[in-house]
Formats: C-alpha cells, structure tokens, sequence
C-alpha cells in the first residue's frame, strides 16, 4: 500500500514538472519580469531546457529544491532515474506562463496553463530560494 502511495506521488510531482519541460512555452517569457520574478521565471525556463535536453541529473540538482530531490532519491534509482522515466513517457504539452508573483524573500509562486492530450489545467508552482537560487518545491 505504501508503494502505490509513493509511487503515486512521485508520479503527480513529475508529470507537471515535465509537462513544463516539454512546453512550446507560449506565455511569457523570463524577460518579461523585472527582479525577483525575472528569476522566478528563469527557474522554470531552466526546467524547460533541461528536459527538454533530457538531462534529469540538472533537473534534479539545479531545478528542484533540496525537499523535492531528497523525496524522489529516496525511490529506487533516486531523481534521476524517476525523471529520465517521466521524460520517456511525454508526448506533446504546451504550456503557459500565465504570472509570476514573489511572496517575500524566500517564497514565490507561478501560475501556469498546460495542456496535456487536449485538457487544459491551471497550476500553481511554488519556488523557495535556497542558496540564493530559486527551485522549484511544489505544485
């Protein structure tokens, strides 16, 4: 039971994770934002280049905060190995940047529109800033 559960959840974090990764991103772009929320958004136009790359170690040590990589490299194979399997199971997604808002020093949050096999879906990312970078924490 506790494996379903796991695998459940990992699999709800990297699906729209990669669906960022695979986007024609067709909203805005990082230089459309100004100071914090210009890095924000170069946050998640890293994970875009990254998967779209197929380079899930980057993901994992770049993109991800440091709560998410310890959850996945706790799974068999760790992050890598569950992101390279997410990446092999994506076809066509796009994706919208919709805004991007700072909630203070080390809190921020986009919202996105992604579109996954013609269904459309708002999503709201969460970032914190670890190490002067921000990373993505949670959807």
């Amino acid at each position: 039971m506790a494996t379903v559960s796991i695998k459940r959840a990992l699999a709800l974090l990297c699906v729209p994770l990669l669906a960022l990764g695979f986007s024609a991103c067709a909203g805005q772009s990082s230089n459309d934002y100004k100071g914090e929320n210009h890095a924000v958004a170069e946050a998640i136009a890293n994970l875009q280049t990254y998967a779209t790359a197929n380079e899930p170690q980057k993901i994992c040590s770049e993109v991800l905060a440091s709560t998410v990589t310890a959850r996945l490299d706790a799974e068999p194979g760790g992050c890598k190995q569950a992101l390279k399997d997410q990446i092999s199971q994506v076809d066509t997604l796009t994706l919208t940047v919709q805004e991007v808002q700072s909630h203070g020093p080390t809190t921020a949050s986009a919202g996105v529109k992604s579109t996954y096999s013609g269904k459309s879906k708002f999503t709201t990312i969460t970032l914190v800033k670890e190490k002067g970078a921000w990373k993505i924490s949670k959807l």
